[in-house]
Formats: structure tokens, sequence, C-alpha cells
């Protein structure tokens, strides 16, 4: 059964480094549609998944994160994971203050998604393998500092969205991300959710910071990210997202990226199959 830490609700310390320990670890098989209720841990924590897609809200946040990518979740942030299909996790548990992200300074205190390399990736699955590392073991402890090295130089991926709160709101919102490639349609969209299209923007700008358009936008360019660190092409994802003519959707990326898809892939340290 999961301890939770005194005068602290919702935080639990089951898998938490013990005396001696630098990181834990846990593997874990979830089936398709489980759901992790919300939770916190005193330790920092990777979230990563060798095979399937995972989806882990905060708040009003939602991290898309397919198996090339894993999320950073800062001690005693509360969150809950969603498996929309079967997932093999596998996730590290640091003491507080070990590992930093220096490969994006002002992300202290925040999650964030990163790009897992092949070299991270064998080094999460030898840690869970081992089940942790003792600081007074020599071994050990070079793969902690390996594994720290390489996390905190791991490359930021801006795969999240920011959900409204109020219910109809949030209703059209979650029908735009089960597909975000489906025509626009808002007028028909709010009035299954029963709202005006008026409401809605007011809504989005209230609680979102952006009105419904620029919010799809980013639904759309965080479900290309994913897509493009799968391996598919340019134009593949073009059409996937939504986008009419390939042309229409690098213009968009470099506006919010600041570079076309090919290139931001290759300095991600992506291959494009």
């Amino acid at each position: 059964m999961r301890q939770q830490l005194s005068g602290q609700p919702g935080i639990v310390r089951e898998y938490d480094p013990g005396p001696g320990v630098s990181i834990s670890s846990l593997e874990y098989e979830y089936p398709a549609g489980y759901r992790v209720p919300e939770h916190a841990h005193a330790s920092d924590q990777l979230i990563y998944a060798i095979r399937g897609s995972m989806e882990v809200s905060s708040r009003q946040t939602i991290w898309l994160i397919p198996p090339q990518f894993a999320l950073w979740i800062p001690f005693g942030t509360l969150h809950r994971i969603h498996m929309p299909a079967a997932v093999s996790m596998r996730t590290l548990y640091f003491r507080p203050g070990l590992a930093t992200r220096t490969s994006s300074p002002g992300s202290q205190g925040r999650c964030e998604v990163i790009h897992v390399t092949s070299l991270l990736r064998e080094l999460i699955v030898e840690t869970v393998r081992l089940g942790q590392l003792r600081a007074g073991h020599r071994h050990e402890r070079a793969l902690r500092d390996l594994t720290i090295l390489h996390l905190a130089n791991a490359t930021p991926v801006p795969t999240f969205v920011t959900l409204p709160v109020e219910k109809r709101a949030l209703a059209v919102a979650q029908a735009v991300l089960a597909d975000p490639a489906a025509p626009n349609r808002l007028d028909r969209r709010c009035m299954d959710a029963g709202l005006s299209v008026r409401t809605l923007q007011r809504l989005f700008r209230k609680e979102v910071g952006i009105d419904f358009d620029a919010w799809r936008r980013q639904v759309r360019l965080t479900r290309a990210v994913q897509l493009l660190a799968a391996g598919s092409s340019v134009k593949e994802v073009a059409f996937a997202v939504g986008y009419a003519q390939p042309s229409a959707f690098v213009e968009s990326f470099r506006r919010t990226f600041g570079t076309t898809p090919k290139v931001w892939v290759t300095s991600a340290g992506l291959v494009e199959r």
C-alpha cells in the first residue's frame, strides 16, 4: 500500500529512494485504458515508456508522450496518467536535487518532456534492471553519474497543451484532442457542447490564455512533433494533423518553433525515416 507523507495529501513514497540509494526504479505493464489516479512523489521522477504512448496531466496541462520521449516530473508535483493503449513503463526516481536540466535553464521546478536518445534509453533500462543505484557501489555510482549527465543535456520537446476548466469548453477541447485532423466545424462542436462560439472563445482566452484557433494549431503541432519523432515524413505529418498542403504545415511549424520540421528533427537528434 502507498504511504503518504504526513501533512501532504496525495504525496506517496512507496518507490522513492531509500537510505544510501541515489536512484530507485519501477517496471510496470499497464493495459489499454488504464488510469493512474492523481498522486505525487517525494522524489524527482522520470517517466518513460519503452512501448506505447502515455498522456500525463497536471492541473490544466496535458503532456503527450510517445516512446521516443520521457517526462521529467519534479518532486511534489501532483499528476495523473492515462494509457490510451497498452504501455510498458520504466520509471526512475531521483533524490531531490540530484539531477538538473542544464539544457533548459528555466525549467527547474517544472515538468518537461525530453527526447530519449538510444544511449539514455539503455541507461534507463539498465537502471530498472538493477532496481536501484546505491551511492556506495562503484559500478552503480558510475551508472548514476552517466544517467544524470545525459538527462541534464537531453533535448526538450514541446509536446503539451493547456486545457480549459469549464466543462463545456473542456468537452470541445477533448474532441479536438481525440482527432486533431478533423474539420473545424466550430459552430457544430459548440452546439454539441451546449454553448455559443462567442462563449467558447471567451472561455479559452480567460482559462487558456489564447483563442480557440491558436489553441487548435498548438494541438496539431504537438501531435506533429510526436509523429516527426516517430519517423513520419513531413508530408505524412502534414496530412495526418489536418493540413491540406505540406507547405502550410511547414510555415505554421516555422512560425511556432522558429525552424522548419526537417531542421527541427536534425537539431533534436532525431533521424527522419
